[in-house]
């Protein structure tokens, strides 16, 4: 039945028997226009972002592929609705016919056959199909006949392309086309029970689809469901991109930042799937917050044209172009977020793409068509429309904004709460650094005379010129002017240069002394820099080798140690070098370059000057250390056997501060280069005596007679014998049937006569009468058998038997172990510094901790006091007067006399041990001493292994020690300050 809509009646004077445009019908014209300006600015959009990534040439032709789509779109727009229908199944005919042509003849690219390619032209048939799926599901949709069989018409319809297609393999179309179809089904009314059966098939056969996968469509899935993050490569690469992208466009985008166009190189897809990504990156969110906008407006003007009075064909384009459009941007955007998988979804309007872009247009001036021929059409078969009206056209369109709005939400989010991070990884991940490597500190006597220093810093240091092989060639006049300016044919070093991978980030050209050096550094050339070589140089050779150390490159186990640092870096090896390393060794700078997703160098990027090493000021005094390395040199040489060894240290009794210590046989720490002197570190380490031992810290040996002296402490705390009580002596001591003899026949005596004599029989019976336990416990009160804390690594712990640890051990204690430790033998081995720790310690009545290192800092910063143990008293510091008098004794009337000439008094304590380790006849010959005795200022403990009659007599050795501590002992206990 025909009626007039709203009542109206047609004007009599329209001679085409047609009502002219009332207002109302006027402004549903004027709102589709709104509708094309909608997609325009998705076209325009598109655009910009293909100007910026790709140039002008590609955004030229989509900008012309643009022209014609916008001329189909009008001409489309103002074609009747029959001829639309009729060129819809034309339109549908040849997408079938193309995409079976794809299959015999098309063009496959990563993996997929999916276009067709006629000279310059590349066709993609599958975006045809959907425009001519869209037209023939609405005509077989919105016809008269009955449900079943337009229900079944459209599923065959829609088979044929979807088929095709998904052989391609082409699975975002064929999933899009299924989504059209599903969604014509329903806004087109088919009754469910001809839906639910269709569905539910579906749904049992979907999880079967998974396995015709391919897979590199499992690996996106994978991708998605573990997060890009979890998933640095493939699909995982490609959203994390996308986020970088997001977060480096902030709000109004960086497109005139220098670095933007190199990383947009890094973003896969960025004119097709992540083109949104691409838009933000370049113009900001606000671009991409219009881009989405202009699609939410476009499919609300396709919903919305659907529910108008028109023939049900008509708004069922509208309508399925509305779901079709709502979709991709759905998946396109969710998938540019990681929200949703990346299906391979391009944007519409908006990414690169002749065929898709051609397509969208005319699908949209086919609706936009319908709307305008329902609009002049005023004369409707109202019940027919009221029962075929599209259904759920706004509830979709309302969820899919929903999820926009969302989305968009999460892109904000994104960039607020990430942006400063993600700007910062995409920085970071085509940033490239060549490290320059810090000065190392020096390391000085407590004066500032260099003991170890940086060959550079002499002026005799070599550098190396580095280039960036692919920044230098990129300016080929550079290369003469490198060539000339490092003395090398410019042939060869363009050679060089041709030769090095496109990759390689550094190339040394060559090593030069330091003018060279820095006239290269003056000519300023692009890609080239200059380096130190990191050789070390110790003026003083190996007066202090042993104690210095050295350096060489990081092991495997330092690198481990130290997680962040560099391969290759030259480290501190042993002694103050690796003890003091971190203070030393500075922070490396870097020369950072800019590389493209190949890892092909771009352009220098930022340059970080390195912050050089802190000088290392020790508590050693040069002078000192020289005259006591001469008289133990010279104790050594007097030896009948080159296989002895000899130590010395001397050491601020009050504080700890050691002010020389010398081993010998000793090394040159410049042998470690770097290079490398192979052959005369192998005969250093080979020569004997142990050359590479530090021997006042790591040879533990039996310190003898020198021991007496704990042995006397444990005396007077356990007075078994009264220390002024006089006992017979004599020449031996007899425990058990065993024999121990004196050195010499002697009288009685008492406590203070036998140190200054060290009578051995006086000690036999006085560690007989205590018992081991005593003994013992004096001897770990005085740091007997435990580190003394010195700040150089591998300090030995030396070794303390008792009753329990022996008989652990497997071996066993008898009474003559107690009688021999109470002369300084049997279970018993110590270091030379700590026979002068406990030395000192019963002559000041506090135990100090040795320390070496005194400050650290520059001359421009001033040196900052490095934190030393305070020195702890002992608790029966008053109960050790005998035990002084008793050392005094052994330099004015006993022992030690050799040193009563000295100009202040001092108080000593010899000793003669035998060591198993030496010939027959040899012993280890000690002397500990403190000076002055009254106030001790200084302690020297020194051991010669020999004879120890005549020139190697240890005696002499300590004796010029102190003897030159009293001539400069003003000036050589000053320092420079320090905070």
């Amino acid at each position: 039945m025909l009626i007039v809509e709203h009542g109206e009646h047609p004007a009599p004077d329209e001679p085409t028997g047609r009502a002219p445009l009332r207002p109302k019908d006027r402004r549903g014209v004027a709102f589709d226009l709104v509708a094309v300006l909608a997609a325009l600015v998705l076209v325009g959009l598109g655009l910009a972002n293909l100007y910026a990534v790709d140039g002008l040439d590609h955004a030229a032709r989509q900008a012309t592929i643009a022209a014609v789509g916008v001329v189909l779109l009008v001409a489309l727009w103002r074609f009747r609705m029959r001829l639309l229908m009729a060129l819809g199944w034309l339109t549908y005919a040849a997408a079938v016919l193309l995409l079976a042509a794809v299959h015999v003849g098309g063009v496959t690219f990563n993996g997929a056959k999916r276009w067709i390619s006629v000279g310059d032209l590349t066709f993609q048939p599958s975006e045809l199909a959907k425009l001519g799926l869209l037209l023939v599901l609405a005509a077989a949709l919105g016809s008269d006949r009955p449900a079943w069989q337009r229900s079944a018409a459209a599923v065959v319809l829609a088979a044929v392309p979807l088929t095709l297609t998904a052989l391609q393999p082409d699975l975002s179309t064929t999933l899009l086309m299924l989504a059209l179809t599903v969604a014509m089904l329903v806004i087109g009314r088919v009754p469910a029970r001809f839906l639910l059966p269709l569905f539910g098939t579906a749904a049992i056969a979907a999880p079967l689809a998974v396995a015709l996968l391919r897979p590199y469509q499992v690996e996106r899935l994978g991708s998605f469901l573990v997060g890009a993050e979890e998933s640095p490569t493939g699909a995982g690469w490609a959203v994390l991109q996308a986020h970088i992208a997001m977060g480096w466009g902030s709000l109004f985008g960086r497109a005139d930042h220098p670095l933007t166009g190199l990383l947009a190189q890094y973003l896969p897809e960025k004119e097709t799937d992540l083109a949104l990504a691409s838009l933000v990156e370049q113009f900001g969110l606000v671009a991409g917050a219009s881009a989405i906008a202009a699609a939410v407006v476009l499919v609300w003007r396709l919903a919305l044209a659907s529910r108008a009075p028109r023939p049900s064909g008509g708004v069922l384009v509208a309508g399925g172009l509305a779901v079709l459009i709502g979709v991709e941007v759905l998946v396109s955007v969710g998938g540019n977020l990681g929200l949703l998988p990346l299906a391979g979804v391009p944007f519409p309007l908006v990414s690169y793409g002749g065929t898709a872009l051609l397509v969208h247009l005319a699908a949209i001036g086919v609706a936009l068509g319908v709307r305008r021929d329902g609009a002049r059409t005023r004369l409707l078969i109202v019940s027919r429309w009221r029962a075929r009206r599209p259904r759920l056209v706004r509830a979709i369109a309302v969820g899919l904004t929903a999820l926009l709005v969302l989305f968009g939400q999460y892109a904000r989010e994104l960039q607020t709460a990430r942006g400063e991070a993600l700007a910062a990884a995409g920085e970071q991940q085509m940033t490239r650094c060549i490290r320059i490597p810090a000065e190392r500190g020096a390391i000085t006597d407590r004066h500032g005379a260099p003991l170890a220093v940086s060959a550079t810093a002499t002026g005799a240091g070599t550098y190396e010129v580095v280039a960036v092989p692919a920044v230098v060639r990129s300016q080929p006049g550079d290369v003469a002017r490198l060539a000339e300016l490092v003395g090398r044919p410019a042939d060869a070093v363009r050679t060089a240069l041709d030769d090095a991978a496109p990759t390689t980030l550094s190339l040394v050209i060559a090593e030069v002394p330091g003018p060279a050096a820095d006239a290269v550094t003056a000519a300023g050339l692009p890609g080239v820099l200059v380096v130190p070589t990191a050789r070390r140089v110790y003026p003083t050779g190996a007066l202090l080798g042993p104690v210095l150390g050295f350096v060489g490159i990081a092991t495997p186990e330092e690198e481990q140690r130290w997680p962040d640092l560099p391969s290759g870096e030259f480290v501190g090896r042993a002694g103050l070098e690796l003890q003091y390393d971190a203070v030393l060794r500075g922070v490396n700078g870097r020369q950072c370059v800019y590389v493209d997703p190949e890892g092909v160098p771009v352009t220098m990027g930022e340059r970080v000057e390195p912050v050089p090493g802190a000088a290392l000021r020790t508590s050693l005094d040069l002078g000192l250390q020289q005259r006591l390395r001469g008289s133990l040199d010279a104790a050594l040489r007097a030896q009948p056997r080159r296989a002895a060894t000899a130590a010395a240290v001397a050491m601020d009794a009050r504080n700890g501060q050691v002010l020389a210590m010398v081993s010998l046989p000793s090394y040159d720490d410049n042998l470690y280069g770097p290079p490398v002197d192979v052959p005369a570190l192998q005969a250093v380490s080979s020569a004997p005596g142990h050359p590479m031992l530090e021997g006042v810290t790591q040879a533990a040996l039996p310190p003898g007679s020198t021991f007496k002296l704990v042995v006397a402490t444990a005396g007077v705390l356990h007075p078994v014998f009264p220390p002024g009580r006089a006992i017979p002596t004599g020449g031996s001591f007899t425990l058990g049937g065993h024999t121990f003899g004196n050195w010499r026949v002697m009288g009685p005596m008492d406590l203070v006569e036998s140190i200054a004599w060290s009578n051995d029989v006086y000690f036999y019976k006085l560690a007989h009468a205590l018992g081991p336990a005593p003994m013992i416990e004096a001897a770990r009160a005085l740091g007997v058998g435990a580190p003394t804390g010195i700040d150089l690594p591998g300090e030995s712990a030396g070794y303390l038997g008792t009753p329990e640890t022996v008989e652990a051990s497997g071996r066993r204690w008898y009474g003559g172990s107690t009688v021999i430790l109470g002369i300084g033998q049997g279970y018993l081995l110590t270091t030379p510094l700590q026979n002068a720790r406990w030395t000192a310690g019963i002559a000041t009545g506090q135990l100090v901790t040795p320390r070496l290192g005194l400050a650290a800092g520059t001359d421009a910063s001033g040196h900052t006091a490095l934190p030393a143990p305070a020195p702890a008293p002992l608790p029966f510091a008053d109960r050790l007067g005998p035990v002084r008098d008793g050392m005094r004794a052994a330099v004015t009337s006993g022992t030690a006399a050799r040193l009563a000439g000295l100009p202040f008094p001092v108080a000593a304590k010899t000793g003669t041990a035998q060591d198993g380790s030496l010939p027959e006849g040899t012993y280890d010959n000690w002397l500990s001493a403190v000076a002055p005795a009254d106030d001790p200022g200084i302690v020297v403990t020194a051991v010669v292994q020999g004879p120890g009659t005549g020139g190697n007599n240890v005696k002499g050795v300590v004796a010029d020690a102190l003897q030159h501590y009293a001539d400069h002992r003003a000036e050589l206990l000053a320092t420079g300050p320090a905070q």
